[in-house]
């Protein structure tokens, strides 16, 4: 007698219960699945975009918003600081090393950053092709946005004011692709990275044109006048100069205690730590997801209780068939095995279909995310906590199963037979 051909059957045969069963049982399954995969996922984008980042130091404002414009580029800047009063910072004893951010502008909706190389090494960035910018106007690409885009090396770029395609474009003065990155699962792939002069030069020209295009309605006095201070502010234009924002690593950890408090009380600038910043982000989420987390386990629950009635009324309807398969030579044994073997292929079933609900669940969540902030989540790794899952269903399989299979071993042949 092939036991396990006569569990599918009997699954079939009760195709309606069998099928609310395994619902729940998806319903459970996937949404802790996914749960547990975007927390995942999320986390280590999050800490990748972090290693070697101490501190980062902005405008004042909210010092989470600081850290997701810096260091994750999902947010607008809190403002413009002062390149000399971050100069000091970063000749600072406690401070190990530091890194210039400038953007504010776009390209096809992808951020232009203008930096030191230095951010480079930080992702551990290497070149698939061309080299780095070695003078203004020069660009390097990240992979995902050469790969979106269909950019090539050699190719001009129109930046746009702003983080949006809407922005007004830079039309008078294009970039040149001359290097293109490997992928680095980091910030780094949805960026193009330029020098710092890029960004101060396009702007600085932009804002002469505006005030050039203002002077041409005054007479020659006004403007031998401007020349003159033109020419004042170029003896000063380094102490004009600003930035978005700086990272900061320290030479010891322990810096982090006392250093950012100091800038946040004795100067006009913010001090963020990202590591306490994103913890903080973290534990405001964590009670949605807890919540949610406790549902799917409801739900599961809830299965497990579905699975059990749908073994126990199937028990009690084939009580006759189960009593002449006995008198055919089958043992209690093997009657106990079919009942496990349809307990378990329900909720292995479920698990199944589950992990596969939760993965498109991830690809869903993905494609929105690219869609609005450049981010994409992708896993095809089952997490340690996903096998604590599959042990679970089989958990339950097991113990709906208990009652028949106690049926199972009290059943009165004799009785039965005689009462049909």
């Amino acid at each position: 007698m092939n036991v396990f051909k006569l569990s599918i059957k009997n699954i079939f045969n009760k195709a309606l219960s069998s099928t609310i069963t395994v619902a729940l049982l998806v319903l459970g399954i996937g949404i802790i699945s996914l749960l547990l995969q975007l927390n995942s996922l999320i986390k280590d984008q999050m800490e990748n975009n972090l290693r070697g980042i101490d501190m980062v130091i902005g405008a004042k404002g909210s010092p989470l918003q600081l850290i997701l414009s810096s260091v994750y580029h999902i947010d607008s800047p809190t403002g413009n600081i002062s390149l000399s009063e971050a100069e000091k910072i970063s000749n600072n004893k406690m401070v190990g090393s530091s890194i210039k951010l400038l953007y504010g502008d776009n390209h096809k909706g992808y951020r232009i950053v203008g930096t030191e190389k230095k951010l480079i090494d930080l992702y551990k960035g290497e070149l698939i092709k061309g080299k780095q910018w070695d003078k203004p106007y020069e660009v390097v690409v990240g992979s995902k946005v050469y790969e979106k885009l269909k950019i090539k090396l050699g190719d001009s770029l129109i930046s746009s004011h702003g983080l949006r395609e809407t922005g007004q474009a830079h039309s008078d003065r294009a970039f040149v692709v001359v290097g293109l990155l490997k992928p680095s699962s980091s910030v780094m792939d949805q960026l193009i990275l330029t020098s710092p002069e890029s960004v101060w030069n396009i702007h600085g020209s932009h804002d002469h044109d505006e005030e050039h295009d203002h002077d041409e309605e005054h007479d020659h006095d006004e403007e031998h006048n401007h020349d003159e201070e033109h020419e004042h502010d170029e003896e000063h234009e380094h102490d004009d100069r600003e930035i978005t924002a700086m990272l900061i690593k320290f030479k010891s950890p322990m810096n982090i205690i006392q250093f950012p408090r100091q800038i946040n009380e004795n100067t006009n600038l913010q001090a963020a730590v990202p590591s306490y910043e994103i913890s903080r982000l973290f534990k405001l989420f964590g009670f949605g997801i807890e919540t949610l987390s406790y549902l799917a386990y409801l739900i599961i629950i809830v299965s497990a209780f579905s699975l059990f009635i749908n073994l126990f009324n199937s028990m009690n309807d084939r009580k006759y068939e189960m009593a002449l398969i006995r008198t055919l030579g089958a043992s209690r044994f093997q009657l106990s095995k079919m009942i496990i073997f349809e307990s378990l292929i329900l909720t292995v079933t479920g698990f199944m279909i589950g992990l596969l609900f939760s993965r498109f669940g991830v690809m869903f969540v993905s494609s929105l995310m690219d869609e609005s902030i450049n981010y994409d989540l992708s896993s095809i790794i089952i997490l340690n906590e996903e096998y604590w899952l599959l042990a679970l269903s089989i958990l339950i399989g097991l113990i709906s199963a208990l009652i028949p299979v106690i049926q199972v071993y009290r059943m009165n042949i004799s009785k039965i037979l005689a009462d049909e």
